[in-house]
């Protein structure tokens, strides 16, 4: 009689952090784009200022300043910087959920004195234009 062992299960390595949700990626997104054009800002000034009051003439009248702004962001588009800019992104996480808190506080102290102004909490929550 021939027994089969017992597999244990060990638990998957996670390869990255919590998955995140589509505008959760676009603010990492964001931040990635960011941090490439802050890093070739000198190729992309350079550029603009040569493409400035040109139209279609820009294609080839600015042409190395164009080749010099792409080869920059396409050298600095890495996977190193993506990763870096979700790090970045996972840091500010508790700025940005205190910055949500603040609002939200301003939002409740607003709502507040409009009710108290309108005296909408004694007149059972009527809005005061409907009272004509």
């Amino acid at each position: 009689m021939m027994t089969t062992p017992k597999s244990v299960s060990a638990p998957l390595p996670i390869r990255g952090p919590t998955p995140l949700s589509a505008a959760q990626e676009g603010q990492v997104r964001e931040l990635y784009y960011a941090r490439v054009r802050r890093k070739c800002a000198d190729e992309i000034r350079e550029f603009a200022a040569c493409a400035t009051n040109r139209t279609f003439s820009a294609t080839w009248v600015c042409r190395q300043q164009r080749l010099a702004m792409n080869s920059c962001m396409v050298a600095h588009a890495s996977q190193k910087e993506q990763d870096a800019a979700r790090e970045e992104w996972f840091a500010t996480m508790d700025d940005r959920r205190k910055a949500r808190e603040e609002k939200g506080k301003k939002k409740a102290e607003a709502e507040k004195f409009y009710r108290e102004w309108w005296d909408l909490d004694k007149k059972s929550g009527q809005d005061p234009k409907s009272e004509t």
